[in-house]
């Protein structure tokens, strides 16, 4: 995975706070409605990522259904995982 993404974690904050990737944001997957235009004017491609991968494929579908490039990156330990092996 390239370092040149925007990485959104869609955890609630206080799992957020707990362990997180490096540059990451978080915006819940409950916000995500509220905060499109924000997210439509990040680096795109936007890769999501939760705990297991469940809200995070919700996130990709609702997101990608309003025309923005992005993908379920699964479970934040993965992701971090695949931007440290670049």
């Amino acid at each position: 995975m390239k370092k040149n993404k925007t990485v959104i974690d869609v955890r609630t904050p206080a799992e957020f706070m707990g362990g997180s990737i490096a540059g990451s944001i978080n915006i819940p997957l409950n916000e995500l409605p509220m905060r499109v235009d924000e997210i439509k004017k990040m680096i795109q491609p936007i890769v999501l990522c939760c705990a297991s991968g469940n809200r995070s494929g919700q996130a990709a579908y609702y997101l990608r259904n309003l025309g923005i490039d992005c993908e379920n990156g699964g479970s934040w330990f993965d992701v971090n995982y695949s931007m440290s092996e670049n």
